[in-house]
Protein backbone atom coordinates (compact mmCIF):
# COMPACT_ATOMS: atom_id res chain seq x y z
CA UNK A 1 0.00 0.00 0.00
CA UNK A 2 1.67 3.52 -0.92
CA UNK A 3 1.04 6.13 1.37
CA UNK A 4 0.44 9.62 0.59
CA UNK A 5 0.41 12.76 2.64
CA UNK A 6 -1.75 14.41 -0.29
CA UNK A 7 -5.06 13.60 1.26
CA UNK A 8 -8.29 15.87 1.79
CA UNK A 9 -7.78 15.97 5.78
CA UNK A 10 -3.71 17.04 5.25
CA UNK A 11 -5.14 19.30 2.85
CA UNK A 12 -7.87 20.76 5.34
CA UNK A 13 -4.68 20.86 8.38
CA UNK A 14 -2.56 23.14 6.36
CA UNK A 15 -5.71 25.27 5.33
CA UNK A 16 -5.89 25.42 8.85
CA UNK A 17 -2.16 26.30 9.69
CA UNK A 18 -2.57 28.56 7.04
CA UNK A 19 -5.59 30.63 8.71
CA UNK A 20 -3.44 30.90 12.14
CA UNK A 21 -2.64 34.69 11.85
CA UNK A 22 0.25 35.41 14.69
CA UNK A 23 2.93 33.15 16.67
CA UNK A 24 0.16 33.10 19.36
CA UNK A 25 -2.29 31.68 17.83
CA UNK A 26 0.01 29.07 16.40
CA UNK A 27 1.08 28.05 20.17
CA UNK A 28 -2.80 28.05 20.75
CA UNK A 29 -3.14 25.48 17.66
CA UNK A 30 -0.27 23.41 17.50
CA UNK A 31 -0.28 23.20 21.94
CA UNK A 32 -4.15 21.35 20.90
CA UNK A 33 -3.05 19.46 17.83
CA UNK A 34 0.42 17.87 18.62
CA UNK A 35 1.61 17.13 21.92
CA UNK A 36 4.55 18.65 23.61
CA UNK A 37 6.92 16.01 22.69
CA UNK A 38 5.52 16.29 19.19
CA UNK A 39 5.92 19.67 19.13
CA UNK A 40 9.29 19.79 20.34
CA UNK A 41 10.56 17.37 18.00
CA UNK A 42 9.50 19.71 15.29
CA UNK A 43 11.40 22.61 16.35
CA UNK A 44 14.39 20.17 17.40
CA UNK A 45 14.20 19.01 13.21
CA UNK A 46 14.48 22.58 12.57
CA UNK A 47 16.99 23.27 14.50
CA UNK A 48 18.89 20.32 13.07
CA UNK A 49 18.53 21.97 9.71
CA UNK A 50 19.93 25.55 10.56
CA UNK A 51 22.58 24.22 11.83
CA UNK A 52 23.23 21.64 9.21
CA UNK A 53 22.92 24.74 7.11
CA UNK A 54 25.80 26.30 8.68
CA UNK A 55 27.68 23.02 7.93
CA UNK A 56 28.12 22.60 11.82
CA UNK A 57 29.29 19.16 12.75
CA UNK A 58 27.05 16.44 14.04
CA UNK A 59 29.05 16.47 17.34
CA UNK A 60 27.85 20.20 17.77
CA UNK A 61 24.50 19.89 16.32
CA UNK A 62 24.15 16.93 19.37
CA UNK A 63 25.41 18.65 22.22
CA UNK A 64 23.40 21.92 21.12
CA UNK A 65 19.92 20.32 20.30
CA UNK A 66 20.15 17.00 22.31
CA UNK A 67 19.10 15.82 18.55
CA UNK A 68 20.35 11.71 18.10
CA UNK A 69 22.77 10.93 15.03
CA UNK A 70 20.28 9.66 13.81
CA UNK A 71 17.83 12.52 13.95
CA UNK A 72 20.57 14.73 12.30
CA UNK A 73 21.04 11.98 9.49
CA UNK A 74 17.33 12.26 8.76
CA UNK A 75 17.42 15.74 8.32
CA UNK A 76 20.43 16.15 6.48
CA UNK A 77 18.94 13.59 4.12
CA UNK A 78 15.77 15.78 3.83
CA UNK A 79 17.91 18.39 3.11
CA UNK A 80 20.23 16.57 0.29
CA UNK A 81 17.26 14.60 -1.22
CA UNK A 82 14.08 16.43 0.15
CA UNK A 83 11.45 18.85 -1.61
CA UNK A 84 13.79 21.83 -0.77
CA UNK A 85 11.07 22.79 1.72
CA UNK A 86 13.39 23.85 4.30
CA UNK A 87 15.37 25.91 1.82
CA UNK A 88 12.19 27.57 1.08
CA UNK A 89 11.53 28.71 4.62
CA UNK A 90 14.88 29.97 5.53
CA UNK A 91 14.97 32.02 2.31
CA UNK A 92 12.07 33.52 3.08
CA UNK A 93 12.83 34.18 6.92
CA UNK A 94 16.34 35.59 6.28
CA UNK A 95 18.02 31.94 7.72
CA UNK A 96 21.70 31.99 6.96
Amino acid sequence: MSKTIHTEAVDQLFEAILSLKSKEECYTFFEDVCTINELLSLSQRFEVAKMLQQKKTYLEISEKTGASTATISRVNRSLTYGNDGYEMVFERLNIK
